[in-house]
């Protein structure tokens, strides 16, 4: 078990909890009632690893929940208190994601150590946990259940391209949409210019990510396309927008306006 000097126990939020194991990695006031589910993964070797780096005061990281492989589920933060799960991030338009959100972090080592499919018993476990509190939390609309590469799309690329997400959307939580079919084409890469570039960026901005209207292919753009293609178009992450990554975006706007 983690450090735990001067933690105050607390009761499980959702009935699908194993056990609770207090992070000081929190802040307790929160002021803002959760908006946005934010899903992770911990990037670490084992879920042991993880759980004492979300439980030691110096990482300054945590989540509200954090599920293992297994199934277990473990709450850290309070749903009523701040979690620090989200870093430098945004999403429709709000850069303060900790205060409106929940985090939950999937064991899973991630990129970085070979990055292996995610666990079954794990995917149902937080399928089930993303059900309970998106039960108790109705400002969580489909199109705020988010990958942390969504927020943090410079940064971060988890819970990644193997997170299925479409298994979660059948379920009730997030959105989806069935990717157009990448075929041959004209394409937006990185140096172009103009038009249709501020279009793309235009689209990308109404749906809930940082992008910045520069009218120019950047790296920010590219950064986003890649984050959007991990979680919309999974079946190629390159950065280019091409056909199938710009028409998918579309119907998803489509899909999200139904829902707002």
């Amino acid at each position: 078990m983690p450090r735990r000097e001067n933690v105050t126990l607390f009761n499980a939020d959702s009935p699908t909890v194993t056990r609770v194991v207090p992070s000081a990695n929190r802040n307790v006031v929160r002021i803002y009632v959760p908006s946005i589910l934010v899903l992770h993964y911990t990037g670490m070797k084992t879920g042991d690893a993880a759980l004492e780096r979300m439980c030691d005061p110096a990482a300054e990281v945590s989540s509200h929940y954090l599920v293992y492989e297994d199934g277990r589920i473990d709450q850290l933060v309070p749903e009523s208190q701040r979690a620090w799960h989200a870093g430098v991030s945004s999403w429709a338009g709000e850069r303060n994601v900790n205060s409106h959100s929940l985090g939950i972090e999937i064991v899973n080592p991630g990129h970085a150590n070979g990055y292996p499919d995610f666990a079954e018993a794990g995917i149902a476990a937080t399928i089930t946990l993303c059900q309970d509190i998106i039960k108790r939390h109705q400002l969580i609309r489909a199109d705020r259940v988010v990958a942390h590469s969504d927020i943090a799309p410079r940064r971060k690329q988890d819970p990644g391209e193997k997170f299925p997400w479409k298994r979660f959307a059948d379920a009730g939580v997030g959105l989806w949409i069935e990717p157009v079919p990448i075929s041959d084409g004209p394409a937006l890469a990185p140096g172009d210019q103009g038009k249709e570039v501020e279009q793309l960026q235009m689209m990308f901005a109404r749906y809930g990510y940082g992008a910045e209207i520069t009218r120019i292919y950047d790296a920010l753009t590219w950064d986003i396309v890649a984050a959007f293609q991990r979680h919309f178009r999974p079946a190629r992450v390159d950065g280019i927008a091409d056909r199938s990554t710009i028409e998918t975006l579309r119907r998803l706007l489509t899909a999200s306006s139904a829902i707002a």
